[in-house]
């Protein structure tokens, strides 16, 4: 049997990945009218849903637009990936054309007090891996890819970027935990449900179980916390923001901090909708709302505005 490394999938990904940039964004931008388009795709349709749960405000031909552009944009940035992946850190951090709030970033790290770097899922976030790994030495939660020749070639991208990266359980999180206490950082995705344990926490006036990981650790650990996101530009680069949290994060319960958390990713939603990744099912994350994605849209709705009156 072919080792990954040999195998036609890894070697395909190779080659996908070292085209240029222009070409994989040309790509997602032809399958992506095909995906918006088609009636039967799921990931369309569930982000709909959840654009109408999140922003009921919004009109209906503005809901349309903001769907019709993150499906764009969120299938866009998953062949980016494969395109930063395969690209040198060297060449990816000259990808990033701007950024906002590196000051915060300097001034955390003179601290040593241990940094965690919370990324939504929202833009291009994997183009920023490289830029900070730079400057700090990063322990990354990993869940293996099934595929042994893709999980190759994502580790491979990830050893490049000076990252230790350790399993998505109780074993991983302490060496989290070790990494702050000694000066390193981490990163966290803070917006999805987690597969055990969490917390009923408010997103969008939903109550929903939520990853109160990040809380924990910076409430633990004493570790600064940043806010981070990066969008695409119209010039074959990105744009990186990064935000202070709200000094709330570090008192109080890890539930406080973790409603922080979903009132920075909300203020983001509201500002970019159109650069969030919708397609989701976050908010079946409640037992009332466990069948949504399955039911007429008019139920479901009925069903939302009944927790949220609760």
């Amino acid at each position: 049997m072919a080792t990954s490394q040999n195998s036609l999938t890894y070697h395909f990904l190779k080659f996908f990945s070292r085209q240029p940039l222009s070409f994989a964004r040309g790509f997602a931008h032809v399958l992506s009218y095909l995906v918006i388009y088609s009636k039967t795709i799921k990931t369309v349709k569930a982000a709909d849903l959840n654009i109408q749960i999140a922003l009921p405000h919004l009109e209906k031909h503005k809901r349309e637009y903001i769907v019709k552009q993150a499906a764009h944009n969120e299938l866009t940035s998953y062949f980016e990936f494969f395109n930063i992946w395969g690209t040198s850190n060297a060449k990816n951090i000259s990808r990033i054309h701007h950024i906002v709030g590196k000051q915060y970033f300097f001034n955390a790290l003179k601290e040593q007090k241990g940094l965690v770097l919370i990324v939504p899922h929202f833009g291009t976030w994997e183009i920023m891996n490289a830029w900070f790994a730079q400057h700090t030495k990063m322990t990354i939660m990993y869940k293996p890819i099934k595929n042994d020749a893709a999980d190759q070639f994502v580790r491979e991208a990830r050893s490049r970027e000076n990252a230790t990266l350790v399993p998505t359980d109780e074993s991983g999180v302490r060496q989290i935990f070790r990494a702050l206490k000694q000066g390193g950082t981490t990163v966290i995705l803070p917006d999805h449900t987690p597969n055990i344990g969490g917390a009923m926490v408010d997103y969008f006036g939903i109550p929903l179980a939520s990853s109160n990981l990040s809380a924990k650790l910076i409430q633990k650990t004493k570790a600064k916390a940043l806010f981070l996101y990066a969008i695409r530009n119209d010039n074959a680069g990105y744009d990186m923001t990064i935000q202070p949290v709200d000094d709330a994060i570090y008192e109080g319960t890890d539930i406080q901090g973790t409603q922080v958390i979903h009132h920075m990713i909300e203020q983001l939603i509201h500002q970019y909708p159109e650069h969030y990744h919708w397609s989701y099912k976050r908010f079946k994350a409640n037992r009332v709302l466990k069948n949504i994605y399955n039911l007429p849209k008019e139920e479901t709705l009925q069903k939302v505005a009944q927790v949220r009156q609760r």
